[in-house]
C-alpha cells in the first residue's frame, strides 16, 4: 500500500486546483461524508458533502452491478450553472465545484 503524500504536498495540490479559473470551491470528505478540508462556508460544504457522498455511492454501486470487478474512478455532473467533479478513493473523496462558463482571462 502506498504512503499518503506529505501534508505540504497535499496543500500545494489543493492550492493548484483552486487557482484554476472558474473553480468556486473544493471539499475533501472522508468515507462517512464528513468534511476534512474545504474552501467554502459550512452550510455549502455540508450540502455538497451530503449530496455527493450519496450520489457517488449510487454511481459506484451501478458500476459494480455492471461489472463486479470494476470500480468508480471519477464522477462528473454538469448543470447550466455548475460542474461538479468527484474523485473518490478509499480514504477520502475530492469534490471540486466550478463554473463551466468562466473562461481564462
Amino acid at each position: 500500500m502506498m504512503d499518503p503524500p506529505p501534508q505540504g504536498e497535499v496543500e500545494n495540490i489543493l492550492k493548484r486546483i483552486t487557482s484554476h479559473p472558474g473553480v468556486l470551491g473544493l471539499v475533501v470528505i472522508n468515507p462517512q461524508g464528513l468534511a476534512i478540508k474545504t474552501t467554502m462556508d459550512n452550510a455549502t460544504t455540508q450540502l455538497y458533502a451530503n449530496n455527493f457522498k450519496n450520489l457517488t455511492s449510487m454511481a459506484r454501486s451501478s458500476v459494480r452491478d455492471l461489472d463486479p470487478l470494476d470500480d468508480l474512478k471519477f464522477l462528473r455532473v454538469r448543470s447550466r450553472k455548475y460542474e461538479i467533479m468527484v474523485a473518490p478513493s478509499g480514504d477520502y473523496s475530492l469534490i471540486v465545484i466550478q463554473n463551466p462558463n468562466q473562461r481564462d482571462v
